[in-house]
């Protein structure tokens, strides 16, 4: 059913969470793949040291995740993309044939979202699979 799961992670404590839950729902499938997509959007850092600094954040986050991944005995790929995370993961969803996007939730309350956006509801509202939004 979910075979190529598709697990989107910033290195926050929210793509943490959505990380155990990807782990949990490839054990019970026999031959699931889960594919980790970061997307660095770098267009936003303007100085050469913050996007050094950010880089490092991300790749120690990313670090974290894989960790847990080996620890669980779980197989795994990782995809690291630039551009706007929302479209750049849907996109890649879309183009992928992936079963399932996971993927964590800032919790944002109604006002942030309605004036920022989020990405899990941008994902949610515009790839072509099912998407499993984790609080």
């Amino acid at each position: 059913m979910y075979q190529h799961i598709l697990l989107a992670v910033d290195g926050s404590e929210h793509s943490k969470r959505a990380a155990s839950h990807a782990i949990q729902l490839a054990k019970l499938i026999a031959d699931a793949n889960v594919e980790i997509i970061s997307v660095l959007n770098l267009s936003k850092v303007k100085a050469e040291v913050l996007h050094s600094e950010l880089k490092q954040k991300r790749q120690q986050g990313l670090a974290e995740i894989e960790n847990v991944f080996k620890q669980e005995g779980v197989t795994y790929t990782l995809t690291i993309e630039r551009g706007e995370p929302g479209p750049t993961i849907v996109s890649y969803a879309n183009k992928h044939a992936v079963d399932i996007v996971i993927i964590g939730s800032r919790g944002l309350n109604s006002l942030q979202e309605m004036v920022l956006g989020s990405v899990s509801h941008k994902v949610a509202k515009r790839v072509h699979c099912p998407v499993m939004i984790i609080k």
